[in-house]
């Protein structure tokens, strides 16, 4: 065995011991000294897979990528949230949280491998240029494959500095199976204001945020505590495409709506559970409420959801959530590298973990399959569907006795 490959061996296996002994990653309940013995097992056949590789694969490989590409795996395993960064990637990324950040409007997870979109800022260049949908998948940017890219390193490439142009490869569902070659200019991108409605005589208060910060949520709150006091308005609160927001602020604005009981909570092997319970001082209304979900509604805004579903609090309308919602920690390592490790998730009021299993409504509203196929045809020349699902809210609420 050379000696370059011995110094891989141990490179990688100091690593894997590192990540291991760090997180304690290994299933609850099992001693120390047996996940030691299981850890020291693994190391031997990683040792063995990367022998064979090296001396038989079809062309000498550069066993620098495989290793980086082994570690990229390891966490990726775990959940599309955690990250390695090579030396040189976790240098990008702390420079980059310094600079001015230009987006092109498009919030994005890791999903079957490659980068998928989540949702789409309303007016951003993703939206108003590439006519881009939740669910598209970004096969690759500026020419080298997602797949390959941790999602902190995905999100990083997408960010720029403004006026700069980013280009990367498109698979929309249901398009061509090659890639789409998109290019846009990087620019600020700027949420939309808070969507108020009135529908049904005045008597349904239609709210739509947008995104889930203090001062939006700050603007919902508002808008709750000026309803009249006659007790005939009902609360439609639109969650759908609402990707961004702090967990504290998804609490917050489930609380307006939930006056006792468990709101969600968080956990994780090093991280003590912590339960939030609603403040009834925070509680502003117990108006019949429905509330709508799509598969762009995450993080914070799945926090409102699931409190509102499991205390029965209303009904919500629409498609499965996307699943998201965690607490993640860096932790360097000697080389310079790094790992975004995922620390905690959230869980329901029930105990569902959010980010395993989202959030399904309990009255579901899908697109019919024309529908789907139809917009898949002309994203260059979009048409109007009917909005089936807030129709359908719109009929739940009717229903409701305010």
């Amino acid at each position: 065995m050379s000696k370059s490959f011995k110094r891989t061996i141990f490179g990688i296996s100091v690593a894997l011991v590192g990540i291991v002994f760090l997180g304690e990653f290994l299933a609850g309940g099992v001693s120390a000294a047996t996940q030691s013995d299981g850890v020291y097992k693994q190391m031997g056949v990683y040792e063995e897979v990367l022998h064979k590789i090296q001396s038989d694969y079809v062309t000498e490989p550069n066993m620098h990528n495989v290793t980086v590409g082994a570690l990229h795996g390891l966490l990726e395993s775990l959940d599309s949230d955690s990250s390695y960064f090579t030396p040189a990637e976790f240098a990008a990324y702390k420079a980059h949280q310094n600079e001015g950040k230009a987006q092109i409007g498009l919030d994005v997870s890791k999903r079957y491998g490659y980068a998928t979109v989540v949702s789409v800022v309303p007016g951003s260049p993703a939206d108003t240029q590439a006519h881009i949908n939740d669910g598209d998948m970004i096969e690759s940017i500026g020419g080298k494959t997602t797949r390959l890219m941790s999602l902190a390193m995905i999100r990083l490439q997408l960010e720029g500095k403004p006026g700069t142009d980013v280009k990367f490869g498109l698979i929309r569902p249901g398009g061509k199976p090659e890639p789409e070659e998109v290019t846009l200019t990087r620019t600020g991108v700027v949420h939309p204001p808070l969507q108020v409605q009135q529908y049904e005589n005045s008597t349904i208060l239609y709210l739509k945020p947008g995104i889930l910060t203090r001062a939006r949520v700050d603007q919902v709150e508002s808008r709750l505590r000026a309803m009249p006091k006659d007790g005939n308005t009902k609360v439609l609160l639109d969650l759908r495409d609402v990707a961004e927001g702090d967990a504290a602020q998804g609490i917050r604005l489930a609380n307006a709506f939930v006056q006792s009981g468990t709101i969600a909570s968080v956990e994780g092997q090093t991280v003590p559970k912590q339960t939030f319970a609603a403040q009834p001082s925070h509680f502003i209304t117990n108006a019949p409420l429905v509330v709508l979900v799509n598969n762009g509604t995450a993080g914070a805004a799945e926090i409102v959801a699931a409190a509102v579903l499991d205390h029965k609090r209303g009904d919500v309308v629409g498609s499965r959530t996307f699943g998201e919602g965690v607490e993640q920690r860096t932790i360097t390592l000697p080389d310079g590298a790094a790992l975004l490790l995922t620390v905690a998730k959230y869980e329901s009021p029930s105990g569902s973990v959010i980010q395993d299993k989202a959030v399904t409504p309990n009255i579901v509203v899908n697109k019919t399959i024309d529908e789907f196929l139809a917009e898949e045809d002309d994203y260059a020349h979009p048409v109007s569907h009917p909005d089936d699902q807030l129709n359908k809210a719109l009929e739940v609420l009717k229903q409701k006795n305010a």
